[in-house]
């Protein structure tokens, strides 16, 4: 059994045990994702770009950004779950096609242009 799924089984017996399925509807789900990526991006909104990484190492932002990255990874899985949608499936689909889609050869250091 994959990680995801057991992460799902716990998230389903979390709601469940609170009755909070009600509250579950796929846009209230993805309106509380958008809030967790904004609380994460908040802590990395006046950090300089090219010292981001090495300070998120370090706490108190290592443990601020552990914290925001797993409320958006439960309500990413969460939402997977109420639309049926296979998370590690979809994710490995999607890797597949951009492998295509974006070949090593033309790709390799340079980002897509997006004009």
């Amino acid at each position: 059994m994959s990680d995801l799924i057991e992460l799902r089984d716990r998230i389903r017996v979390f709601t469940e045990e609170r009755d909070w399925a009600k509250f579950h509807d796929p846009k209230s789900l993805i309106l509380a994702l958008v809030g967790e990526v904004g609380e994460l991006s908040k802590l990395f909104q006046w950090l300089p770009a090219d010292t981001a990484a090495t300070r998120a190492h370090e706490d108190p932002l290592h443990t601020r950004a552990g914290e925001e990255l797993a409320d958006v990874l439960i309500y990413l899985v969460r939402l997977a779950d109420i639309l049926n949608i296979d998370l590690a499936d979809a994710a490995s689909r999607k890797l597949t096609s951009s492998s295509t889609r974006f070949p090593t050869t033309q790709f390799h250091g340079q980002a897509p242009d997006k004009t």
